[in-house]
C-alpha cells in the first residue's frame, strides 16, 4: 500500500458520487487535497471500530466493506466501485468508522482529511449536497434489504443481490452480463442473510438450468430474465 503521486486529471473527480458538478476549480481544489494510494488486492484500508479520519472515494477497482459482531460473524454491507464514496459518515457521528473496508481487486482510492473535506465543504456547497444525496442512497438501499430480510425467501434474496451487482459493476458480452470482481458464494449469504449451504445449493441448480456460470468466483448471469423471475420481478 503506497501513496503516490500517480497522475490524475481533475476531471476525473466529476465523474463521482462527491465532487460530481463541480467547477473546474473545484475539481482542481480537491485534487490537491487528496491523498492517493494504490492498494494491492487485499489490502485493509480501514478497519471497524478504528478513528474515522478520512473520506474516500475508489476511482479504480473494487472495495468489500463488512461488519463484524462481537462473536466474530460478519455481513458484507456492499461493494463499492469506482466513483463511490465510502467511510465518511464516520466523520458526521461518532468519529467511528462503522466497518471494515478491503480491497477486492488492485484499486487506486483517494481520501481527504477531515479538515480538507470541511474546508472544500465550505467552499463548495455542492459537495454538501452530493454528501445528502449519497446518505440518502445508502439508507434507502439499507431499507431496501431489510424488507427483503423480512419478506422475502431466500432463493429471491439471492436473485436480488446478483441482480444489484449487475446493474453496479456488469459488463455485457455475447454470453451475459458478467460481474466485473470475484464474487464468493460467503459474499452472496453474508449480502442476502442465508447460509453458505442455501448459496451453494441454489447457485448450482441454476447453473445446471443455464441462468448463470461462475468461473473462478466470476458470475456471469447468461437469463437475466430468469434471475428477474427468481427474484419476483415482472420481466418486460
Amino acid at each position: 500500500m503506497n501513496v503516490t503521486t500517480i497522475p490524475i486529471l481533475p476531471d476525473r473527480l466529476d465523474k463521482t458520487e462527491l465532487f460530481a458538478d463541480l467547477p473546474m476549480a473545484g475539481l482542481a481544489d480537491a485534487l490537491d487535497g487528496a491523498r492517493i494510494r494504490r492498494l494491492e488486492k487485499g489490502a485493509t484500508i480501514f478497519s471497524q471500530g478504528t478513528a474515522a479520519e478520512r473520506a474516500h472515494i475508489v476511482l479504480e477497482g473494487r472495495v468489500r466493506v463488512l461488519q463484524t459482531d462481537e462473536d466474530g460473524a460478519q455481513i458484507v454491507v456492499r461493494f463499492v466501485g469506482p466513483g463511490e464514496t465510502f467511510g465518511t459518515v464516520g466523520l458526521f457521528t461518532d468519529h467511528l468508522y462503522p466497518a471494515h473496508a478491503v480491497a477486492v481487486t488492485d484499486c487506486t482510492e483517494l481520501s481527504w482529511s477531515e479538515a480538507t473535506l470541511l474546508d472544500l465543504m465550505a467552499r463548495y456547497p455542492q459537495i454538501s449536497l452530493n454528501l445528502l444525496k449519497v446518505v440518502g442512497s445508502r439508507l434507502q438501499e439499507a431499507q431496501d434489504r431489510l424488507r427483503e430480510l423480512a419478506t422475502q425467501r431466500a432463493e429471491s434474496r439471492i436473485a436480488r443481490v446478483l441482480l444489484r451487482l449487475a446493474a453496479q459493476a456488469g459488463l455485457q458480452g455475447d454470453d451475459g452480463m458478467s460481474i466485473d470482481f470475484p464474487l464468493s458464494r460467503k459474499d452472496v449469504g453474508e449480502m442476502c442473510g442465508t447460509t453458505l449451504h442455501t448459496v451453494s445449493r441454489t447457485l448450482t441448480a441454476w447453473e445446471k438450468a443455464g441462468a448463470l456460470e461462475t468461473r473462478q468466483q466470476y458470475v456471469t448471469i447468461r437469463n437475466i430474465a430468469e434471475i428477474r423471475r427468481y427474484a419476483g420481478q415482472k420481466t418486460i
